[in-house]
């Protein structure tokens, strides 16, 4: 299936740095893969994997922030593997997208490894949440796959020494850590903060294959400010705009 011009909208990321088009109807990435895209602590030369890459948002902004990063990406529905292609072709990016199931990937990707491998997995369990009217919407947010598939897939694709990075809401993080702790070491948590006083619903959870170091929490990124210190047309925090707009790293420590 090709996305008709007429059923996308073009958005802008990362302050206009990136243009992604979307479906009007379906699955829409909004701030969740653009920040997971910038806790990823990459260099230029380096190579990325995206499981479940969507129309290419998380793997993209990843790409625009750092110079020279090979980006690759996973997605079994194939309207929005050929849509990532488009929007990689379509921002000057190369990126080599993969259309198959985590449990069924292409044999060239399966031989493959990275030095970052990150995941923006379905947040809700469909045994506790109400499916989604859209199949494309549906798949993108609806688990039909167990979070540990989703964390062994990512460490078998990851060198020794690399990465592995999810964003996850917070009620899931006891399975997504207990998964983590069984592939993946140097765990490291940061929560994302709604607004000030609201709890955590989501989290930023990273480790290191063969890693070694002690797990560690790091203090939360504030995503909205107090009303009183609003001074612009949102009311993002002056660190988390810097981030979402002007493409610097959200750093852990």
């Amino acid at each position: 299936m090709s996305w008709p011009l007429e059923a996308l909208s073009a958005d802008r990321f990362l302050g206009g740095k990136l243009v992604l088009h979307q479906p009007l109807k379906g699955y829409r990435a909004g701030v969740d893969p653009v920040l997971l895209a910038a806790s990823v602590p990459a260099r230029p030369g380096e190579s990325l994997l995206d499981l479940g890459c969507g129309a290419g948002a998380a793997a993209l902004c990843a790409g625009r922030r750092v110079p020279g990063l090979r980006l690759a990406g996973l997605e079994r529905q194939d309207s929005y593997a050929e849509l990532a292609r488009r929007n990689a072709l379509a921002n000057g990016l190369e990126m080599a997208v993969y259309q198959g199931d985590l449990s069924a990937m292409p044999e060239a990707l399966r031989q493959a490894q990275f030095d970052h491998v990150i995941a923006n997995p379905p947040y809700f369990r469909r045994d506790a949440s109400t499916r989604a009217p859209q199949p494309e919407r549906e798949g993108a947010m609806g688990e039909d796959t167990p979070l540990e598939i989703w964390v062994d897939a990512a460490a078998r694709r990851c060198k020794p020494g690399g990465f592995v990075t999810f964003i996850h809401r917070a009620e899931r993080l006891p399975e997504l850590m207990g998964a983590f702790v069984a592939r993946l070491g140097s765990l490291e948590l940061k929560p994302l903060l709604p607004r000030p006083g609201r709890e955590s619903q989501l989290c930023l959870l990273r480790g290191r294959k063969n890693g070694r170091a002690a797990f560690r929490l790091h203090a939360g990124l504030l995503l909205h400010a107090p009303p009183a210190h609003v001074s612009d047309r949102d009311d993002y925090t002056s660190e988390a705009s810097r981030i979402l707009r002007g493409g610097e790293p959200l750093i852990f420590g």
